[in-house]
């Protein structure tokens, strides 16, 4: 017989078909299979389900398969529920779109439960007229995976980013003229973790807006440098809060500006999953020289490396530090990057500077959350 069932609408309908090809009764097939006649006319009535064991009974009277009346039971089952998937497919393609629930938890888009309104919290959000298309963002932004596109969570926390800078102007026009000096202003503020707490207004002076938003769980993100208007801005993450990652972060998104970059993304700067820099594009590779040579010049440290490698004492990279008026983190970090010094070294010298950024900078993190319509 004929197993692919095409022709039969549901179990009940081939039961019947086939019993009354034999010339049997509901009872006979009820014998047949070991079972109550009343078993037999709930199947074929449509008010009793085929079981596994059903089929495999149903199966070897009727000389079918098995799989022959589970196909046919689970056609009749999805004939009987009719859901919305028009909604289903919208939800999807908002969940795909941002991380809704940690975009909630962090009040970045109201909570609600109807999906017109989370449609406009996110088209609000993203500045986008439909929730069809994938929203852009525009911004050279430091990421783990330098050759995949940002994913929902770093696409939403660059979007946050532009939001922040977008509703807090710098203090001063922003003038191309004034990047050596403004450089040389940051690079004084490397010697003491404290000096971090007028980063923000040494950028606002020059012309630079400065947030940090901290990231998301899975958002591997350091940084990014965009423009608002004619303005540029740069934003960190402090996801790693060390002296050595702050400075590098911010002197690469620099670096950015300085070089007049207009999208790039970049692998993690601080940590043992690092990405070398040869292994970087060309806009990353002199990025990175950059803020190693704004930090520390590159014959100050490769005269230092010449000398002293392998044996970096901690007395002689505080020496080295006093001398090129840097903190001894910062010389660490290098090192570190460098190969020259183990991911367990010179811990005690990379000291922690999130309170210190975060206390003058305007940020969404740690406590200090922005509330939906507060930027307006």
């Amino acid at each position: 017989m004929d197993d692919d069932g095409s022709k039969y609408t549901s179990p009940g309908k081939a039961i019947e078909s086939m019993i009354s090809e034999r010339g049997w009764t509901h009872s006979d097939l009820a014998d047949a299979i070991g079972k109550h006649r009343p078993l037999v006319t709930s199947l074929i009535s449509g008010k009793r389900s085929v079981t596994p064991e059903l089929a495999i009974l149903l199966a070897a009277a009727l000389d079918t398969s098995p799989e022959f009346w589970l196909r046919l039971e689970g056609d009749r089952q999805l004939s009987l529920v009719n859901p919305d998937v028009e909604d289903v497919a919208r939800r999807a393609r908002l969940v795909n779109m941002a991380p809704i629930k940690d975009m909630i938890r962090r009040g970045w888009i109201s909570q609600t439960n109807d999906l017109e309104s989370l449609e406009g919290e996110l088209k609000r959000f993203f500045d986008v007229e439909s929730i069809d298309s994938e929203p852009q963002v525009f911004a050279a932004a430091r990421k783990s995976n330098p050759d995949s596109p940002l994913n929902r969570e770093q696409r939403a926390w660059v979007a946050r980013a532009r939001q922040l800078a977008s509703a807090h102007p710098a203090r001063a026009p922003f003038s191309r003229d004034r990047l050596d000096e403004l450089t040389k202003q940051l690079r004084r503020l490397a010697a003491y973790p404290k000096e971090c707490t007028e980063v923000a207004d040494v950028l606002s002076d020059y012309g630079v807006r400065f947030v940090v938003v901290q990231p998301l769980d899975k958002c591997q993100i350091d940084g990014a440098a965009f423009w608002v208007n004619d303005s540029p801005a740069i934003a960190v993450s402090l996801r790693y809060g060390r002296i050595d990652a702050f400075w590098f972060t911010l002197m690469h998104e620099l670096a950015h500006i300085i070089h007049n970059d207009v999208a790039s993304v970049d692998c993690d700067l601080a940590g043992r999953g690092q990405v070398p820099s040869r292994m970087k594009s060309e806009i990353e590779r002199k990025a990175d020289e950059a803020a190693a040579s704004i930090l520390i010049p590159k014959s100050d440290l490769e005269s230092f490396v010449m000398m002293f490698s392998p044996l970096y004492s901690k007395a002689r990279i505080n020496q080295f530090a006093h001398k090129v008026k840097i903190h001894p983190g910062i010389i660490v970090g290098q090192l570190q990057h460098r190969a020259e010094l183990g991911w367990d070294a010179g811990r005690d010298s990379l000291v922690d500077i999130r309170d210190h950024v975060t206390s003058t900078a305007l940020t969404d993190g740690w406590g200090k959350t922005i509330a939906p319509g507060s930027l307006d």
